[in-house]
């Protein structure tokens, strides 16, 4: 792993089995001061679309997760923060679906994942490109 790019190292938490928004966050975790532990925590009912229901695709709550960690207010009065932090949140979707015309899971998969329990194949070859072009992006804007 220490030899790793982010994208590798989101790639192969995936691989191990972890959700899209789980390997995204523990990728950039460590360097934005959260253990992996907790970032895999964190992340963990993100996958899928949040709760496997479909809706916001768990790279989309990851990045936007990581772009929290980095820039996020810790002062209810830091308006800058929070104006940059949306503002960066807003750059990442708009670059998110200008790329894949949508931050919906089901519609990025091309399937109701609700009602398909055993899309683990088409889950395994499809997500993996999300995964590097989120990177691509976050590393784009960070």
């Amino acid at each position: 792993i220490k030899n790793m790019n982010k994208s590798e190292i989101a790639q192969a938490l995936f691989k191990e089995g972890f959700n899209c928004s789980q390997s995204l966050l523990a990728a950039y975790g460590t360097d934005l001061g959260i253990e992996r532990e907790i970032a895999l925590k964190i992340a963990g009912a993100f996958g899928g679309g949040i709760g496997r229901m479909g809706e916001t695709c768990g790279v989309v709550t990851g990045a936007i997760m990581i772009i929290g960690l980095k820039y996020g207010a810790i002062s209810a009065n830091d308006k800058e923060a929070k104006a940059k932090t949306y503002e960066l949140a807003n750059t990442f979707v708009s670059n998110f679906k200008a790329r894949n015309n949508s931050v919906k899971c089901s519609e990025l998969l091309g399937f109701d994942i609700t009602s398909k329990p055993d899309s683990g194949k088409i889950i395994s070859k499809q997500c993996p490109k999300y995964i590097s072009g989120t990177v691509s992006i976050i590393e784009e804007i960070l």
